[in-house]
């Protein structure tokens, strides 16, 4: 059985602070990243992923993409041939427990490990990867003009309740029309699409430290419970417990 090739450029573990950046790139390696603090997102021409710390995110190879970070984060990723990867051709964002955890964080800082545990446990980690389930974290982008500029609208504040119709008014589109396109281009509807956002922005805030309340306020629910029925039902767990970081970390 031949061996798992670990490419340098691709595999690496490092410290960065909140609001950093790495510029638009790609690799010939697929690529795993994952933040074990903060929050990590990947854009690219089809969208934006976000990953806090019990989530990671698939890159694969080719793709030209590019990197923000949310807080204090502590950032790892590992990269493999693309003939030795899960199947997946387009990038993800799966869940992050425990020991696939552990795995990345080892395989990206692999020291002295001697060649031959450092290969069984890249194997491990890729049958982890594998298994994990894909998450629903992805803000698709928009590919018409009319539906780009309701998108923009709404991001810029997300305490305005925008209406459809007035959106799409703002935007030089019907409500019918702007309601298709939320469908076609993005497979949500408008609502479902501004949870997502809510979401996306939501997980930007609590890496950088700022209160429940505060971040429900600022990403447009009603109420702090209101926005903490939505993450737990969307994440699995509370957005206190997702400051905390995974447990274990």
């Amino acid at each position: 059985m031949s061996g798992i090739r670990q490419d340098e450029e691709t595999t690496a573990s490092q410290q960065l602070s909140g609001g950093a950046r790495i510029d638009r790139h790609r690799h010939d390696q697929d690529q795993i990243v994952y933040p074990s603090s903060g929050a990590a997102e990947v854009r690219t021409e089809a969208g934006c992923w976000i990953a806090p710390a019990d989530r990671a995110i698939w890159i694969p190879a080719g793709s030209w993409h590019e990197h923000s970070f949310y807080g204090p984060t502590r950032f790892h990723c590992v990269g493999f041939a693309p003939e030795q990867s899960p199947r997946r051709r387009v990038p993800a964002v799966i869940a992050v427990g425990p020991l696939l955890r552990e795995l990345i964080i080892t395989c990206s800082e692999p020291g002295d490990l001697p060649g031959e545990e450092s290969d069984r446990m890249r194997r491990v980690l890729l049958d982890q990867i594998g298994r994990s389930p894909d998450q629903q974290l992805l803000l698709p982008a928009a590919q018409d003009d009319r539906l780009r500029t309701a998108c923009r609208l709404v991001e810029q504040d997300l305490t305005v309740n925008w209406a459809i119709a007035d959106l799409g008014r703002a935007a030089g589109a019907g409500e019918r029309t702007l309601t298709r396109l939320f469908r076609t281009e993005f497979a949500m509807t408008y609502p479902q699409w501004r949870t997502q956002l809510r979401l996306h922005r939501a997980v930007q805030l609590l890496a950088a430290g700022e209160n429940v309340t505060a971040v429900a306020h600022q990403c447009g629910w009603a109420s702090a419970s209101a926005f903490i029925d939505v993450y737990r039902r969307v994440l699995g767990h509370t957005p206190g417990d997702r400051r905390g970081g995974v447990r274990g970390g």
